[in-house]
Parts: structure tokens; sequence; C-alpha cells
């Protein structure tokens, strides 16, 4: 009866504990939702500043100075140009365990300059543009720093906060170098988010990539008064490119393999002796990209030997299928069902409609943005990120938010439309909410960061150690250059 009556005391101190550390948790997340509504006025200037900026990739830096300060004015330590990279940093806050990563991206996409109105009119005819929202990504994620940073603060916890400050994206794979460069190795969980046309937390994989530049050198002559003297540096291109189109009928009908000539010649009575040609591998698996990439060699080489030309390549990116956390991304889930989808006001539905009326296909019913998506797992986006390597090393999760109107896809100038209003100010500041409440749950408890870790060991498999698709080269700083 005594043993009873003690398992019985023991059993109720649990329950009152659990509720405590339920209701505290609670708490702790009310205060994070108050903050950045209270700061989202301040925040929103950033992301119109940065949106403004619209800058290339590995060429941010207005972007990522206004990034840095921002979080040096808070009290976060600051490393700049880390993994050879200018624009790239590190924001640090606090000490201990457990250290949780947070992304935040900045760069924008050439070509896409669109003022703030729901028809087609750029502000720079031939300009970047915030295509892709990474405006508000990069200022969404220091904002749930500093909320977390401030949490800390306030509750006298221990534990650290490490804010990436990621450039280049858009096919320059900064987060590659990063992981290379072991800036990962003592970070116990990243939070990360994107901008979307739904609001959706459920984990999901993608597509690896492994992007290449094939450089061919022949003999330029007169091409009709001395061709035979001349050896054609596109006939090379246009034999690799033949051969690897031959070989599409021998891989797995999952991958993809795409190409443009970059450079072909300048005159046609010339015998070009340089042409170019830039290649992307993808699929599911790393290591069948690899593979893959492997194989459009051997089409080089063999272009090369059979024109009596010379081949020179040079690998521009490579990154690894996004590995999905589950554990992580159940976090991510009830934290978003708690903050919820965007609401349009009147203006903003009148905003909507007038864009989707640019629609060459049946638009979405606009709700669509105030919903939540249910959670699922097994999901798959075909196309690729460098966030994927960081998925392999570390337990990751991320989320979207509505900043566009349902229906826009990314890289277009309806995309960039709503980057500096209500539409996707209003998802910017969800995002941020979201990566708050779940660092506060992470930070409260540790056991789910054990759960996660245990999770990704599982999934990568005995044995397994990282390795990037790029091998030893250096950061392709200069992949913009010349775009605006």
């Amino acid at each position: 009866m005594r043993f009873t009556l003690v398992f019985v005391l023991i059993g109720l101190f649990a329950f009152a504990e659990a509720q405590t550390l339920k209701v505290s948790g609670e708490k702790d997340k009310q205060f994070a939702l108050a903050e950045l509504t209270k700061k989202y006025p301040a925040y929103s200037q950033i992301a119109k500043q940065i949106w403004s900026y619209a800058e290339l990739g590995y060429q941010e830096t207005k972007s990522t100075a206004l990034l840095q300060e921002t979080l040096k004015k808070e009290g976060f330590t600051i490393r700049s140009g880390i993994a050879e990279m200018p624009t790239a940093f590190l924001a640090t806050y606090g000490s201990g365990k457990p250290v949780i990563g947070i992304l935040a991206e900045f760069d924008a996409l050439p070509g896409l300059s669109q003022d703030s109105i729901p028809t087609r009119k750029p502000l720079i005819e031939g300009r970047a543009g915030h295509a892709c929202g990474h405006n508000l990504f990069g200022t969404a994620s220091s904002a749930a720093a500093i909320t977390l940073k401030d949490w800390l603060s306030k509750n006298k916890k221990s534990g650290t906060i490490k804010l990436f400050g990621t450039p280049a994206e858009e096919g320059g794979g900064a987060k590659v170098y990063m992981v290379r460069d072991g800036l990962f190795s003592d970070v116990d969980a990243v939070l990360h988010w994107h901008p979307s046309n739904t609001n959706d937390a459920s984990p999901e994989s993608c597509m690896a990539i492994k992007q290449t530049l094939f450089r061919f050198y022949g003999r330029s002559a007169h091409a009709a008064a001395a061709p035979e003297k001349g050896r054609s540096a596109l006939d090379a291109v246009e034999a690799m490119d033949y051969m690897t189109n031959m070989m599409r009928e021998h891989i797995p009908s999952d991958a993809r393999i795409h190409y443009v000539i970059t450079k072909g010649g300048l005159a046609a009575n010339v015998v070009p002796d340089f042409a170019e040609v830039e290649y992307m591998v993808r699929h599911p698996d790393a290591k069948v990209v690899a593979e893959i990439w492997d194989r459009v060699v051997k089409c080089a080489e063999g272009a090369a030997t059979g024109t009596e030309t010379t081949m020179k390549y040079e690998v521009i990116s490579g990154s690894y299928n996004l590995m999905p956390n589950e554990t992580l991304a159940r976090l991510m889930h009830d934290n978003l069902k708690k903050v919820g989808g965007v609401n349009y006001s009147p203006q903003e539905i009148e905003f909507a409609k007038k864009v989707q009326s640019s629609f060459t296909f049946k638009a979405p019913d606009l709700s669509l943005a105030q919903q939540v998506q249910p959670f699922k797992l097994g999901g798959f986006f075909p196309a690729s990120t460098d966030v994927g390597d960081i998925t392999w090393v570390v337990p990751t999760t991320g989320l979207g938010t509505a900043t566009w109107i349902p229906g826009v896809p990314p890289h277009s100038w309806q995309a960039v439309s709503t980057g500096s209003n209500g539409i996707g100010l209003k998802a910017m500041i969800n995002a941020a909410k979201c990566i708050s409440m779940t660092g506060i749950d992470l930070f409260n408890n540790p056991e789910l960061l054990d759960k996660a870790k245990k999770e990704l060991a599982e999934k990568t498999g005995v044995g397994f150690q990282y390795q990037s698709l790029i091998g030893d080269r250096k950061p392709p700083l200069d992949f913009r250059k010349g775009l605006q």
C-alpha cells in the first residue's frame, strides 16, 4: 500500500511538472508572438530595403551589411566573410548547449525587376528582382534569432543561437561551402523557411544537383577559305550535347539533364576557337547525380577527342537532396497551426485578383493563403537547394508561408510584386513567429534534439561520411559577374 501511494505521488508530481512545463512553454511562445507583432513595422522596413537593393549572388554587399548591423545592435557577435565568401556571415549569441542554427538568405535573381504593383512593370528594365523572396527570408530569420535572443536573456537560460547569413542560393551554393568548412559541426538543429504560395511545414525531399561549365578550345580559321586549318570548339559542344542526349535513354527516368550553350562563337565565317556549355544534372539521390555526372564528363572528353579540341571543366555548384526530419517537422507544423495563414485586407484582395488575372491557367481560391496545409510525409519538390547538404549533417526542418498570392510561381514578376507589400510582409512575420516558437520548444525540451539526431543517424545509415559534390573548388564569387 505504501509503495502504491509513493507511485501515485510520483505520478501526480510528474503530471504537475509536465503541466507546468506546458504552461511555461505557451507563455514563452506568447512572449515571442508579442515581440514580433510589436516589431513588425521595423522588420518590414528592413525587408523593403533589401527588396529595393535586389543584389545578385555574392554581390549582396548592402543587404548583408544591413542584416549584420541589425544583429550587431541586438548583441550578436558577427563573423563576416566566412568560408571565403565576402557577403556570408555568422551571427552568434549566448553560450553552451543546445546550439540552434537559423538560415538567412538575401540574394535576388537577374532580369526580374518589378514594381510593387499588380501588373508587369519593371522598376529598371533588365535589372535584378527578388523573385524568390529572399529579402523576406533573411529578414524573418534575423527577426526570429533576435526574438530567441531576447527570450534567452529574459529568462537567463543557457544555449546558443547561430544565424548563418547565406548568400548566393540562386546557383552559387554558398551553404555547401559552409558545410564543407565544418561551420555546422557544433550545431544541434537548424531551422529555416522559404517564401511560398501556401503555408506548409511538412517534411519533404528534393533533387540533388551538380552544375558544371564545360569549355572547349579549338583553332580559328577562315570558315570558307581555310576550313581545314580550323578545329571548331562549337563542333565539340554540339558533339557533346548529341552524345548526352543519346545517353538520356540509359539513365534513371527520374533523373534530369539540362544544358545551355553559353558561348558558341562570334561570326559564322570564323571557325570558333572557344565554346562553352553549361550543364546541370539532377536526381533525388546525390550518389546517382555523381554517377551520371561522371558519364557526362566522358561525353565531353569524347567530343574533344573526336573534334581534335581540348576540354576543361569547372564545377560551379553541387548540392545534396534534402533529408527530411519528421521529429522537427512536426514541431514546426504544430507552431504553424497556432500562427495560422495570411489574412488579406480588402485592398490586398483587389491586388491579388489583379495579379491572378495575369495567369494563363486557372487561379486557385485566395482562401488558400489563409489555410495551413495538413501535415504529410513523403513530400517531394522537383527542384534543388543548397540547404540539402546541411540536412545530411544536422537535423534540419523548414516551412513555407504564403508570401505569394495563391497560384503565383517562384521566379516570376508576380512573386516580386508582393515582396514589399502587406501580402508578403505579413507572411514573413508569420515565418519568424514559427521559427521562434520552434526554437523555444527545442531550448525547453532538449530531449527532442536527441530524438531528431537519432532519426538523422538512422536515415543516413551506418558509416555515412559527408563529402560535398563540389570537391575542393573555391566559391564561384564571380558567377553573376556582369549581370545586374
